[in-house]
């Protein structure tokens, strides 16, 4: 077991140098920098290539083997209802930060970013009732073709719950499901060594791309923002942790640490989402929790997508010279958070939402987002961070809410005791030396009330 966790560690070290060298080059060719691009593409490609078969076992091997279908109905009511309110706190702390730095005063839009808003706005989406009509797939294959996380978490939930009235008769394809998770998570493995030249590519381009000089004129929007992710994760989430599940949350940073580099070096949450869901049974919460919460908040529960639109929104109308009132900046919020809902975890999503909201809302700042195009993407980094810690903190909260989770566990894996399989990806003893599975006396999370 020593000898698999020695050689993860080592590419995890790897990544650290591959984003090290990506910024190098990106500062000494930009021009060739910018042509790795595909790189970073083609490793985040694998990663969501993955994403739809790992969530459609992990739910319907956790919705099918629960006996009471209102317990799966509880943990989605709870897990939507805490997503609306977190996002409605993330925006209110956008806005009073945002207010007090004004960042956006005493710069100037110029002829050449304002095509880049209209542009932006084209790829977000019309309305809400088209993003409830996108979540209805076209057929039951195209779930897993579309690469959209609801589509397949709509499929997994019919077929859970369709399996869960099968009873006993369902029992055959629930261990069939449960090896093929198995296949699905070995292959995941396998792509994660590809991490350190995706990092690479994904960095040099970015820095490539940028430059220093945009760093430079926009650094009070860009530390405003970072700071204000790190007031919302360690303040507001951190406190939530400690008081409701008796978590402290830089240890539980710390366990999801090597998926906060993988996020920071591709700059896409949704890289790390077939690990969260691994990681997150792994810690002691409940296959059903955690295959409902995980991917449901991906696309619900986007604090920091959250608060860049409302710090992004002021920086724009500043910068442009009609700032907003109290009473605009309220009712653009309310809109945002419609807005912000069913973006999806990746890179340019949340520009693209940004200029969707403000087209619709308040079409004279669209040109505007022109003038931020040029950092999104480091924005998009800490925006991906913050996102995937408040769907961390979320699993844990909806499993202490609902009773879903093994306290003890939680405590033990937190202090190194019972180490994630980086092998399998899965608590469940494959890949593990015969000598070692004795150490283990705390049942593999997920089998004890799964029952698969």
């Amino acid at each position: 077991m020593a000898a698999r966790r020695d050689r993860t560690h080592y590419l995890y070290i790897a990544v650290i140098v591959a984003v090290a060298l990506g910024i190098l080059v990106g500062f000494a060719a930009p021009g060739v920098a910018v042509e790795l691009k595909p790189l970073g593409t083609g490793f985040v490609n694998l990663i969501k290539m993955m994403i739809s078969p790992i969530i459609f076992c992990s739910i319907v091997l956790g919705v099918g083997s629960v006996r009471k279908a209102a317990k799966v109905g509880a943990v989605g009511g709870l897990a939507l209802g805490y997503f609306l309110v977190m996002s409605t706190v993330a925006l209110a702390i956008g806005l009073v930060v945002g207010n007090i730095l004004e960042p956006g005063s005493g710069l100037h839009l110029t002829e050449a970013t304002r095509g880049a808003g209209a542009a932006q706005a084209e790829g977000a989406s019309a309305s809400l009732p088209d993003f409830l009509l996108s979540v209805i797939p076209t057929t039951m294959v195209s779930a897993f073709t579309s690469g959209t996380v609801l589509q397949t978490l709509l499929v997994a939930l019919l077929a859970g719950f369709a399996l869960q009235a099968m009873g006993s008769a369902g029992e055959p394809v629930l261990r069939g499901i449960g090896h093929i998770q198995r296949l699905v998570f070995r292959m995941l493995a396998m792509i994660m060594w590809a991490a350190p030249v995706g990092a690479f590519g994904a960095m040099a381009a970015v820095v490539g791309e940028t430059g220093i000089d945009a760093l430079k004129s926009l650094a009070v929007i860009m530390i405003g923002f970072y700071v204000t992710c790190a007031i919302f994760v360690f303040v507001i989430l951190g406190g939530l942790l400690r008081l409701i599940a008796g978590v402290n949350l830089f240890a539980l940073l710390k366990y999801l640490g090597r998926e906060f580099l993988l996020i920071l070096s591709t700059s896409s949450s949704e890289s790390a989402l077939p690990r969260l869901m691994a990681k997150m049974e792994h810690l002691g919460v409940s296959k059903p929790v955690v295959g409902i919460t995980v991917p449901t908040g991906y696309s619900f529960n986007l604090d920091g997508t959250a608060i860049y639109l409302t710090m992004s929104s002021l920086f724009i109308a500043e910068s442009m010279g009609n700032p907003l009132s109290v009473s605009e900046q309220i009712s653009l919020l309310v809109f945002m958070i419609i807005a912000s809902k069913g973006a999806a975890g990746v890179t340019g999503a949340g520009l693209a939402t940004l200029a969707g909201g403000l087209q619709s809302h308040r079409p004279d700042l669209v040109d505007g987002v022109g003038l931020i195009v040029g950092i999104d993407r480091f924005m998009s980094e800490a925006r991906a961070m913050t996102n995937f810690a408040g769907n961390a903190v979320a699993t844990v909260l909806v499993g202490t809410w609902t009773k879903e989770i093994d306290k003890e566990r939680v405590g033990q894996v937190l202090a190194g005791q019972f180490p994630f399989d980086e092998t399998t990806l899965l608590n469940d003893g494959h890949g593990a030396p015969a000598e070692e599975a004795p150490e283990q006396t705390a049942p593999p999370r997920g089998l004890d009330k799964a029952g698969v």
